[in-house]
């Protein structure tokens, strides 16, 4: 079973998208032999293989069908859950500001049904590889499966447990937290990125954001930024163009950061301040924000 985005026409195995009326689309993969049933009728597998994509076609009922590859967005959506997924709107910024390419070593942690896992293996690539930390047994097998439907697994390495244990990977290039304690977990995701290495998290309340913000201060994090994502999408329509009635709002707040090291050269304080790892409000700038308690 693959999901393929570079051919011309679908083969047995592939990975197809059928949308018809009302935007109703369905995805799976082909199979000779095999029958596709909606309560808009039959359609057989063997008259979808090696036809051009973007190709119309008819049920037995005579319901008509666009044939398409299936994008990540759209796949991430139907993707089968037992929690929240991240949505494309957030995705997309992640992997964007994170700078996630071919070959990068990836972490995360809170793999849960594997959106967010399946959008970082498809972004490293064959010669890259994604590290992914889940505590819940039943949320990792789900996560397995849903890459194993798109021929993604092979650049994923499950790993069952808590960060907060400990892990043994260093030097990541980027590193992803999905967990409703990010704040104490910090110090485990400087010890496995490399020197200027990526972070980000997605966070669903204000208060978690601030002891997050502590967090990455104390742990020599810079270049910090929180934002959040709202999607508003338009009826496509020239005459009577406007906002659709409904809008994908907030998700959660997304979180930044780059792990940097301190440096004791005075050249650098004016920096510091800048980043918010010094004070000002001393003549000599020697109160460190990083010292701060968190919250309780």
């Amino acid at each position: 079973m693959t999901w393929k985005l570079n051919t011309t026409q679908p083969e047995a195995g592939d990975l197809v998208q059928l949308v018809g009326l009302r935007h109703k689309h369905f995805i799976f993969n082909l199979a000779p032999g095999a029958e596709f049933g909606t309560h808009r009728g039959v359609i057989k597998h063997d008259d979808l293989i090696g036809l051009p994509w973007g190709s119309q076609v008819f049920s037995h009922m005579g319901s008509p069908f666009f044939l398409l590859q299936p994008s990540l967005a759209d796949i991430l959506i139907d993707l089968p859950r037992n929690t929240q997924i991240l949505y494309p709107k957030d995705i997309g910024l992640i992997l964007v500001t994170m700078g996630v390419g071919s070959g990068q070593r990836v972490m995360e942690a809170g793999t849960g049904s594997g959106s967010m896992t399946i959008a970082l293996s498809f972004s490293v690539g064959p010669t890259g590889r994604v590290i992914s930390y889940e505590r819940r047994p039943e949320m990792q097998t789900l996560a397995r499966k849903n890459l194993s439907r798109l021929g993604l697994e092979e650049r994923v390495e499950f790993k069952l447990g808590d960060i907060a244990d400990g892990i043994e990977e260093t030097n990541m290039d980027a590193f992803f937290l999905d967990v409703p304690n990010a704040y104490d977990l910090i110090p485990q995701v400087r010890a496995a990125l490399k020197p200027g290495g990526f972070f980000s998290a997605i966070i669903p309340t204000y208060n978690q954001v601030e002891k997050t913000l502590y967090a990455l201060r104390r742990h020599q994090f810079a270049f910090i930024e929180v934002c959040e994502v709202l999607l508003r999408y338009y009826k496509p329509e020239p005459s009577r163009l406007r906002p659709t009635d409904r809008m994908v709002a907030h998700t959660g707040f997304l979180v930044f950061a780059r792990r940097i090291d301190l440096s004791e050269d005075p050249r650098v304080t004016a920096l510091l301040i800048e980043q918010n790892l010094l004070s000002d409000s001393s003549p000599d700038a020697e109160e460190s924000v990083i010292d701060q308690p968190e919250l309780e």
